[in-house]
């Protein structure tokens, strides 16, 4: 499979750059309420939980297991709107929040990071020791889309999956924290850095109340954040001595997707716009860096898990829903 400019999505007309793409989804799209949401909580063995959040749990339909990106959750618009698709497909699916993104700060200092793969490998293990069977697919964005691509590399052929689908990836971690201290990009990086220093702060009032002291002392050595203003800061001083990289520069190095793409042995699109505002052409790989198994699928539009189309700016389509639906049906996820 290959690099190729796709020109299959054409972007809505009203929605012409890459800021408006981003945005929208983000600020205005409002999908219907999925009333038949299930959550499971599973306990890790850290002492801790992540939740899912089902939708048709109880049937016995073909599984897709959706990854949010940094501060989202199974609540996220492109989550949702994805699940009443697959709904509408007769799949069923699983949506994984990582931990603390389920409403609920989670019961240790330590939350998630792009690089880290055990809590999707602890899911997809209890759900394949289930459901020895079924067929499973994935798809991630953002930070869940490194999240899963880092994963399928680690994994090689010891996991069973039909596809799995990967958005707007930050491939290159460093390179995506320097564009984000750029220009207009700086308004997303301070949106979700800002989200980030209040969670650390909710968690430790969270951590306190369950006395939790150890965990407390954790969070107190960080120091102050509130005077964090770019990713290289935030996760030097936070990723890093939580997670006990020796600094920023190993957490981005050991943790971008672009070096695990090659050891990818399961049916994978990665979907990225030339104009994502969260990075620059310099993240996307070489021909010779993909496995055989992954096809880099490029589009000049479509910003930041924006991808919208549709004349009209009351019914907009969703145009990953459709190639999602699409790539799992070809790759047999029937």
């Amino acid at each position: 499979m290959s690099h190729s400019l796709k020109q299959t999505f054409k972007p809505a007309w009203w929605l012409s750059n890459a800021h408006l793409q981003t945005l929208f989804p983000a600020l205005v799209r409002r999908p219907q309420a999925l009333n038949f949401h299930q959550r499971e909580r599973l306990y890790t063995i850290d002492n801790d939980f992540i939740d899912i959040d089902w939708c048709a749990k109880q049937s016995k339909k073909p599984l897709v297991i959706l990854l949010h990106g940094l501060t989202g959750s199974s609540q996220s618009p492109y989550i949702t709107g994805l699940q009443r698709t697959f709904l509408q497909q007769g799949w069923r699916s699983a949506v994984l929040n990582f931990r603390g993104c389920s409403g609920e700060p989670n019961n240790l200092a330590r939350s998630y990071h792009s690089g880290d793969t055990e809590d999707i490998n602890f899911l997809y293990q209890t759900l394949r020791q289930r459901e020895p069977q079924t067929p499973i697919a994935m798809i991630g964005f953002s930070l869940g889309g490194n999240v899963l691509l880092k994963w399928l590399g680690e994994q090689g052929k010891h996991i069973s999956l039909v596809a799995a689908i990967a958005v707007s990836v930050p491939l290159q971690l460093d390179v995506c924290a320097t564009k984000l201290d750029q220009n207009f990009s700086k308004i997303y990086r301070n949106h979700l850095i800002s989200n980030l220093i209040a969670y650390m702060k909710k968690k430790q009032q969270h951590l306190e109340s369950q006395g939790l002291y150890e965990e407390v002392k954790k969070i107190i050595r960080l120091g102050d954040l509130n005077g964090i203003k770019s990713f290289w800061d935030y996760d030097n001083r936070v990723i890093a001595r939580l997670y006990n990289f020796k600094d920023v520069h190993e957490y981005y190095q050991l943790s971008s997707s672009r070096q695990f793409l090659k050891d990818i042995q399961i049916p994978t699109k990665i979907i990225q716009a030339l104009d994502d505002p969260f990075m620059t052409k310099d993240v996307l790989p070489d021909q010779s860096e993909l496995s055989p198994f992954v096809q880099l699928e490029l589009t000049r539009s479509g910003g930041h898990v924006g991808f919208i189309s549709g004349n009209n700016p009351f019914n907009p389509g969703y145009w990953i829903e459709q190639c999602a639906v699409d790539f799992f049906i070809q790759q047999g996820l029937v």
